[in-house]
Parts: C-alpha cells; structure tokens; sequence
C-alpha cells in the first residue's frame, strides 16, 4: 500500500537512474577489456583470472552488504556504493601491471557488488509500495545503460584516449545517478527491521538458483568476452567490436520494457522456454557467422532472449509458497551474480586451453538446459497476470 503515492513515484525514479549509471559504467568497461590486454599484453587466461578478482571482489562484498543494509537502510547503501564505483571504475583502466589490475578488479567488483545489492533491495521495496511489477524495468534501465555507455565508447575510444574517455564516462554517470539519490526513499523504511538481507538456498529456492546462476553467467560471458569475440575472429577494431555488446543492451533493453505484457500474455513458463531456446540459437549464431553485421545479430537476438529471465526468476523466489519474498529473492540473486560474476573467468581460461568460440559455447549448452527446465517457474504462481 502506498504510504505517499508521489514520493513512491519518485523514488521509482530515482532508482532507475541508478540502474541506468551502473549500466553505462559496466558497458564502457566491456569495451575497454580488449584494449587493456593489448595494452598489457596478457593472455586469455591472464585476462580470465583478472576478471576473477573482480568477481572475487563482489563475492566478498555482496554477503557484508546485507548486515550494513539491515542495519543503515538500502537508501544510505545505495548513495555510497555509486560513488564508490564511479570513482573506482578508472583504476583497471589505468592498471600498469597484470597484478595492479587484478588489485584494481578486486575493488571495482566490490564497489559493483555492493551497489547490486543495495539498489535491487531498494527496487524491491519500491516495487511493494507501489503494488504493481517494476522490478524488470530496472533491469531495464541498466541494459538501456549499457547500450549508452557501449555505444558512446564504439564513438569515442577511436578518437581519444582511453584514460579521456573513462573520465568523460565517469561525468556522465554521476551526473545521472547522484542527483536522483536524494530522492530515494527514506532510510528508515528497511532499516533496523531484523530480517535478514541474504538467505542460503534452500529446496524450494535451488532450482530457480540454478536458473538464474545460468541467465546471469549468459549475460556475464556476453559482457566481458562479446568484444574480444567480434576483435579476434572477425579483426574489428576496439570501438566497432563494442557494438556487439551495444546490440545485446538494446535488445535487452527492449525485452526488459516489454517484459510484463509478454508475461501476461503467455505466462511465464512459456516465456522463459521460449527465451531460452531463442538465446541458444543468438549465441551460435554469433559464434558462427563470418560476417560481423550478422554476428552483431547475434548478439541482438541473445540480449531479447535472456531479457527477462532474471526477473522472472526473481520474482517467483518472492513467490514460494511458506517462504518470506525478501529470503526466497535473496537467496536466488546470491546465485545468479555468483554465476555473473565466476562465469566469465571460467571462459577465459576454458578459452585458454581450447579457444574462445568453442568456451562460449557452453553458454549455448546453459542456455539450451534453461528451457529444458523451465517448468521450475510454475510453482511460484504469476502474480500480476
């Protein structure tokens, strides 16, 4: 029930914009990885185990961030974290060694980590007070955010300096995202409520873990190797092998605004099903192609596929039957960002052993089984439909 219809509204808002910086933060990283290889000149495995100290950095923070959220409240959690990535997102860029760059990935990830939960905790809340599904437009905001900040880098990183234009990115996020955190809601409406932030899985909850460990390490492998993909097997340049990632945000994008009448429509069983088997099908085909434009399409058609399988999958852990909604959604999510942030690595040193194309495509085979499996959705209910 809303406690104050406009400053739910604008709350509503203003967590969308923080969604919308993150994402344009986490895009114009995705196209600096291959420059900073080059740069250092560090191999595929090196490059993987960089990016596993950033996930490495966000498995340690996200767990330390429930207590503090219980404690502060998201809204105060939620302030600090985005200036604490945004201030932290120039370091790899500026790494001069592969050890300071693992340094710097450890607490760029953490920084990252610690706004993931906080700004999806305080989407949560949102979502509750208004009485109405606003969780996938979030999510949506973000991928709109990394179509912006791939896009602006595809621009600007053949033109400029690296260090010029993560300076420049770095301006536009925080003028997107620091206004709006005035506007959050109140600390005080989930502070100090004694329940806990996180929840270790469960029967009820494993299989729509497992789900999403699967959506979320698809979307991890497209934003960390997608560029390095179209720079290696098709010769892109830097800025135009972003465009890879920049498809897959729009459509994601897209999918993500459409997301609730899809649900409503067709039910969300036959949705992720449906998503699943068509993100399969973008990536081999992306995998395969021999002409960028058509792997670019690819990319595209993956982005619309694994659009809403995260809310989905959200949403139904807040729905299982004897089971509080904040422990099921904690509880999934802590599976799916291990997923999205241990996934990606693993292809880099799969990749190291066999080659790129051959490691994404077990993001085929993850993505084939999400269908098999998509049936686990159903005993949650479709609330909203």
């Amino acid at each position: 029930m809303q406690e104050n219809p406009g400053a739910d509204r604008r709350a509503r808002w203003a967590v969308a914009f923080v969604f919308l910086a993150n994402g344009m933060t986490i895009g114009a990283w995705a196209a600096h990885i291959p420059l900073v290889k080059e740069r250092l000149g560090i191999s595929h495995a090196a490059l993987g185990l960089s990016l596993l100290a950033m996930a490495l950095g966000a498995l340690i923070a996200m767990p330390l961030a429930g207590p503090v959220i219980a404690r502060l409240g998201s809204a105060a959690v939620t302030r600090a974290a985005t200036i604490g990535f945004l201030v932290t997102f120039a370091l790899p860029i500026l790494a001069p060694s592969p050890l300071l760059l693992a340094a710097a990935l450890l607490f760029f990830g953490a920084a990252n980590g610690v706004l993931d939960v906080a700004m999806n905790a305080h989407g949560v809340m949102v979502e509750q007070r208004l009485g109405k599904p606003v969780m996938s437009s979030f999510h949506g905001m973000f991928s709109l955010g990394g179509l912006l900040g791939a896009g602006l880098a595809a621009a600007l990183l053949p033109i400029m300096p690296p260090l010029a234009h993560a300076m420049l990115q770095t301006g536009i996020a925080a003028a997107l995202g620091l206004t709006p955190l005035f506007f959050l809601l109140p600390g005080a409406a989930d502070s100090g409520n004694g329940e806990p932030a996180f929840a270790l899985p469960t029967r009820a909850t494993v299989g729509l873990g497992l789900l999403a460990f699967l959506a979320l390490t698809s979307e991890g492998a497209v934003l960390d190797w997608s560029a390095l993909h179209l720079k290696d097997s098709l010769d892109l340049g830097a800025g135009m092998a972003a465009t890879g990632f920049a498809a897959f945000s729009a459509t994601m994008a897209a999918g993500r605004f459409a997301g609730d009448f899809l649900r409503g429509h067709i039910g969300s069983v036959t949705l992720v099903r449906a998503s699943a088997f068509l993100s399969a099908a973008g990536l081999a085909v992306a995998l395969v192609a021999p002409w960028p434009a058509l792997a670019i399409l690819g990319f595209a058609v993956i982005g619309f596929g694994l659009s809403n399988l995260v809310p989905i999958f959200f949403g139904a852990a807040g729905r299982i039957h004897g089971q509080s909604a904040g422990a099921g959604i904690a509880a999934v999510a802590t599976m799916g960002y291990a997923g999205f942030l241990t996934g990606p690595p693993v292809i880099g040193l799969v990749a190291e052993q066999a080659n790129l194309t051959l490691a994404l495509g077990l993001i085929v085979l993850g993505c084939v089984v999400m269908g098999v499996f998509a049936a686990a959705v159903r005993p949650a209910g479709d609330e909203w439909n």
